[in-house]
């Protein structure tokens, strides 16, 4: 509607409806090329993954209904790893299990992810054969509830909180190091201060009422022990899932302003065009210029080559067809 409105202001006479039609025939267009950045996400061995809702609005009543977009990122710069970053969004009508667990149908390893009940299924064996996918759970989400405690004026909790900071100060510290190297320094010097915190709440809790906020923070962390300290024994996983809040940023600052998506196929379409722009930020490049790039020759581009228009590539196709 804004758009429109500078334009009329500019001369130009273009209807609203030729707007969002653009972008269903660009994303149709780009289909290959997101296909190729999930691919590449995909066939990472660690990932974060989060979801944020959408206002979708429901045909017929003028009336909006709750949509999710989920956001799964590969990003291996924090241990120096050789692949580069990449995003894949997708959109669901809601927020069933269903979902998540179809977006990572292929994915083969270690998921970054808060204690959502709908990824469960995938951290399960089956059949004799191990899980497809192993839980990490995030610090970040247990922090909060001992920083809310603490603002109410917990001593115990500030307690906690300072010795979850120091976790936070060594993760800090190591990153960018190799994967190898900051396993090494969470042995050494992250893997004592997890043992003297699990002390700590294991002999804060039976000192509180079982109904306390206190009690419950403690509780948190200690049924999922397992998930939350799985970080110190692999250099490539990450203290918190941090990064996939980060990518879901531009997601609710762009709902500021373009308030909802008109149809479940239109949050598809979003999901998809956010996925281009945002693996292309990751990636050091101008998102504008990138997609006049891509769509600029991704009509006559060879389908077996898609790849050579993926950020990290576009270069040095560039290059090739200058030559």
């Amino acid at each position: 509607y804004r758009q429109a409105g500078m334009y009329a202001r500019a001369g130009v006479d273009l209807d609203r409806a030729v707007m969002p039609r653009s972008v269903g025939k660009s994303v149709w267009l780009a289909g290959p090329l997101v296909g190729a950045n999930g691919k590449h996400v995909m066939a990472g061995a660690a990932l974060h993954g989060d979801d944020t809702t959408v206002p979708v609005l429901a045909p017929g009543n003028g009336k909006t209904k709750t949509g999710r977009l989920w956001v799964y990122l590969r990003d291996e710069r924090p241990h120096a790893g050789p692949a580069p970053p990449g995003v894949l969004y997708r959109y669901s009508a809601d927020r069933k299990g269903e979902h998540p667990r179809r977006h990572l149908t292929r994915f083969r390893g270690f998921l970054h992810a808060d204690g959502y009940a709908g990824f469960g299924p995938l951290y399960q064996a089956e059949g004799g054969s191990p899980a497809p996918v192993t839980e990490v759970f995030c610090w970040a989400h247990v922090r909060r509830r001992f920083h809310d405690l603490h603002l109410a004026g917990s001593p115990l909790a500030k307690e906690a909180l300072d010795r979850i900071g120091g976790l936070f100060d060594i993760g800090r510290a190591i990153s960018g190091m190799p994967a190898e190297m900051r396993q090494r320094i969470r042995r050494s010097r992250a893997v004592p201060l997890v043992e003297e915190l699990a002390a700590f709440l294991d002999a804060t809790l039976p000192k509180l009422s079982g109904k306390s906020e206190l009690a419950g923070a403690i509780r948190y962390p200690r049924s999922r022990w397992p998930a939350l300290t799985r970080y110190l024994a692999d250099g490539r996983l990450e203290i918190s899932n941090n990064a996939a809040e980060r990518a879901i940023r531009p997601l609710a600052l762009g709902r500021k302003n373009w308030i909802f998506a008109g149809s479940d196929s239109g949050g598809g379409r979003a999901a998809a065009i956010y996925t281009l722009i945002e693996t292309a930020k990751l990636n050091g490049l101008d998102p504008e210029a990138y997609l006049r790039e891509v769509f600029g020759c991704i009509a006559d581009h060879p389908i077996n080559r898609i790849a050579d228009l993926l950020p990290w590539n576009i270069d040095r196709a560039r290059s090739r067809a200058a030559a």
